[in-house]
């Protein structure tokens, strides 16, 4: 009777293995099969497209990447779009490291509060809010225009820069306090005693040992600033003024007086997954790890 039981268990293990391994390669399938259609698009000329768009490209066209860096004008989106990132991921951690720090090791007057309002914040979609940040910015760019005689907040790649930053800072600083709230205040007490300030205590001693936590938040974010198509689409009006690869991908139906030119929209979208791709690849168990870490032990 053990013996069935036994091999009747075994049965059902395969079983079950079976099914999860059919349903991670139909997953990995339809993630995998899209992307490569993608590179393989974006080195057909416009005429295969026609046919069969299944098909293997005749040849390797890479003309439509040289079409969409100049013509479609994705090497300034690109640059802005490094730009938009950089600034906005150092804007973010200024803010967040020394909050999450205060709130997650300090108890003062307030911070049940402070801490549920940012919990708050993690509910609150961008979609949501988008038009009342764009109107507020057109009444401010009127009375500025008034004053000094120029746009200050629309088209200005560092105010789409510190509003993505500000409509991430609640998700960062909950990762952030998760991971430091799990600490021991030992390492604190200690410099203390040697005579170390606040500051000087956050910087040298506590930051260093959130380096998973704070490296997981640098990639998580990069991706999202990177992808970032609302905020981007609704800031950066001016067709001819600066915009962001996600954005930029429209003016590729616009290129050659308005002809669908798809080998260089395709050769435009593997322009902006390419640094994902790569970065997500080179840093993935690190990513894991650290969201893991942020995540359930806090």
């Amino acid at each position: 009777m053990n013996h069935r039981q036994k091999l009747a268990g075994e049965k059902s293990n395969a079983v079950s293995k079976f099914f999860v391994y059919l349903l991670m390669a139909v997953l990995t399938a339809v993630i995998v099969v899209p992307v490569a259609w993608v590179f393989m698009a974006s080195v057909k000329q416009n005429s295969e497209f026609y046919g069969n768009p299944f098909a293997l490209p005749e040849g390797l066209y890479l003309q439509n990447f040289a079409d969409a860096w100049t013509k479609a004008r994705m090497g300034d989106y690109f640059f802005t779009s490094i730009m938009i990132t950089a600034v906005a991921l150092c804007i973010l951690l200024v803010v967040a490291l020394p909050a999450a720090y205060v709130l997650s090791r300090y108890k003062f007057k307030g911070s049940k509060l402070l801490n549920t309002c940012f919990m708050a914040g993690l509910f609150i979609n961008v979609s949501y809010i988008v038009v009342p940040i764009f109107l507020m910015f057109v009444s401010g760019d009127k009375l500025v225009k008034r004053l000094f005689g120029h746009s200050v907040f629309l088209n200005n790649p560092f105010i789409v820069a510190l509003v993505l930053a500000a409509t991430t800072l609640p998700f960062t600083i909950y990762l952030l306090s998760s991971y430091l709230s799990t600490l021991p205040k030992d390492y604190e007490e200690a410099a203390y005693v040697d005579g170390a300030g606040y500051f000087t205590t956050m910087v040298r001693i506590i930051l260093p040992m959130a380096k998973p936590s704070i490296i997981t938040v640098i990639l998580f974010e990069f991706l999202a600033y990177w992808n970032e198509y609302i905020i981007s689409m609704t800031m950066l009006t001016d067709p001819n003024g600066a915009r962001t690869l996600p954005v930029g991908l429209l003016n590729l139906m616009k290129a050659q007086n308005a002809k669908a030119e798809y080998g260089q929209m395709y050769a435009g979208m593997v322009m902006v997954m390419v640094p994902t791709l790569i970065l997500y690849m080179c840093v993935q168990k690190k990513l894991t790890q650290g969201m893991t870490i942020g995540g359930i032990k806090g």
